[in-house]
């Protein structure tokens, strides 16, 4: 998925600056035999349009961004429009209306089905995004629903996307709610139907800035404490407003916490641009060499300012506490929902917290390190009749019921359930003493029943990756190598999911692109391109 913003700034409803509190999520289909976004946003982008959504998605992977996330979009005609954010799906060029909702095929159906797959699955993608930004559960009642969906419940005028296109190729909303909560939950293959669609994996297998701290404000204090035996007590002191400040927000007050040990080399300040008396543990301000940078009263409001910082940048929703942040405002909010994304040479959009290469990854790799001082990330870590052994493999998630699998906090029963998930493949780095639960990558606790799951040592087939390419020229061709012919497209500037490998001549290696994956079809050289 490459999300792209180009918001309706001609449109009345853009113009109008109306709110929304998001609750939910609709999801349409155009309506007509168009594959372009473009041909809709240049009818859209005008001050008398009656419509106007959220995002258009189109077959290749690009979604545009048409207006703000909270801003309260025309797109069903009912109450949703002041609840749901509106997300249109493109339509196949080889389709025609009959009446109403109803249609015929007018090619091979190859082009027909491919299309509807791959808007699917970067829907998929798209949506678990945006239930991460606003905690948004896809599975509760009433969150992700379609237009039709909408207008059962009233709340919505009376049509039939997207189910009039879906049900042709064995899709559903039901799946459709599945699999972003698939996506969500890390599942490293994705169980998007059809195959053809965005990598829902690819995305969602990136650590949210949004939501619940996973190490303890004990776990913090010993790593920084192994890092930096001299490390004042004012900072000990202050650990637990990481968490307390985050929490208030809905930011992960360890990823803040990891932040400043980045920042300020474990609180030794040792080259750093701030000092432990300016209560900045995060180089807020600093702009250059020789900027001395933000100054706070307390740490507290040092540390608040960080967190709606990382805020800023994670999401769109709107800030709890006054705002203490004087370069908020210069942020494009959500730019970077994931910690990954913090680095400018990382962000899809090249844009971000720093310019350094690796930057969101170097706060993982401290964040890691934090909670590898207990062994788990998770709750299990205070689990001592119980405690977990290394063991890396991947737990396929097989079971059907409608009550799904839980994903506890800790490995054993009881009042621990953080969520539920219902099938994906999951990463694990290791097993209770008991062998009755695997520990998830997240540090959550799953289990190891083989009535629900089963264990794998490796991935299942060839495993898709991420990669970030910066020309805007980059030739797709029909095969892999140059004696191929070139499609006559461009990947543009942006992150693309790569699903296999292949030699070939004129390059290196060549990659298959994911929106290709059906037939095949699409390769590009791996030599222009960076590994993410």
């Amino acid at each position: 998925m490459k999300l792209i913003q180009r918001y309706l700034t001609k449109s009345g409803c853009y113009r109008a600056g109306r709110k929304i509190a998001v609750k939910g999520l609709m999801i349409h289909s155009v309506g007509c035999p168009q594959p372009k976004a473009s041909a809709f946003i240049s009818n859209w982008d005008k001050a008398d349009a009656g419509t106007c959504v959220h995002a258009i998605v189109e077959p290749g992977g690009d979604v545009y961004q048409l207006l703000p996330w909270d801003c309260r979009g025309w797109h069903c005609g009912g109450d949703a429009n002041g609840t749901h954010i509106g997300v249109e799906m493109t339509e196949p060029a080889t389709i025609r209306y009959t009446g109403g909702s109803d249609w015929v095929e007018t090619g091979d159906g190859r082009n027909t089905e491919n299309h509807v797959f791959a808007t699917y699955g970067y829907a998929v993608e798209l949506f678990a995004y945006l239930c991460r930004m606003y905690r948004l559960d896809p599975l509760a009642d009433g969150v992700v629903i379609s237009h039709s969906e909408g207008c059962k419940r009233g709340i919505a005028s009376n049509h039939g996307d997207v189910e009039h296109i879906w049900k042709r190729f064995g899709l559903s909303m039901g799946q459709f709610r599945k699999d972003i909560r698939a996506a969500m939950d890390g599942s490293e293959t994705g169980s998007v139907s059809g195959g053809n669609g965005g990598s829902g994996a690819g995305v969602s297998g990136f650590t949210g800035i949004m939501g619940k701290a996973a190490a303890t404000a004990e776990q913090m204090r010993e790593y920084v404490k192994r890092k930096n035996p001299s490390v004042a007590q004012a900072v000990l002191d202050m650990v637990p407003l990481y968490l307390s400040e985050g929490e208030a927000e809905g930011v992960r007050g360890d990823v803040a916490f990891a932040q400043s040990c980045l920042e300020t080399g474990n609180f030794t300040f040792s080259g750093s641009a701030v000092t432990l008396e300016q209560n900045n543990f995060a180089g807020m301000g600093v702009m250059r060499n020789g900027v001395k940078g933000l100054s706070f009263d307390t740490a507290q409001l040092g540390i608040r300012c960080q967190v709606q910082h990382l805020k800023a940048y994670a999401c769109t929703e709107a800030l709890v506490n006054e705002n203490i942040d004087p370069r908020f405002k210069y942020v494009v909010r959500g730019c970077a929902p994931y910690v990954e994304w913090l680095g400018i040479r990382e962000n899809p959009q090249g844009k971000g917290w720093a310019a350094g290469a690796g930057y969101g990854e170097k706060i993982l790799s401290i964040l890691k390190e934090i909670a590898g001082e207990a062994g788990s990330a998770g709750d299990g870590a205070d689990s001592p009749d119980n405690p977990v052994q290394p063991m890396s493999g991947y737990v396929k998630v097989f079971y059907k019921g409608r009550d799904g699998v839980n994903v506890r906090t800790a490995p054993c029963m009881g009042d621990n359930v953080d969520r539920v998930v219902y099938e994906g493949i999951y990463t694990v780095t290791g097993i209770s003493l008991d062998k009755r639960w695997y520990r998830l990558k997240s540090g959550l606790f799953i289990t190891a029943d083989a009535e629900y799951v089963m264990f794998m040592e490796k991935l299942p087939g060839k495993s898709s990756y991420l990669v970030r390419v910066d020309i805007p020229d980059l030739n797709i061709r029909k095969g892999p190598g140059t004696d191929f012919a070139r499609t006559g497209l461009f990947t543009g500037a942006g992150t693309f999911t790569i699903v296999e490998e292949a030699d070939g001549k004129g390059a290196g290696k060549w990659g298959l692109l994911k929106s290709y994956k059906r037939e095949r079809n699409g390769w590009i050289s791996l030599d222009f391109v960076t590994r993410l």
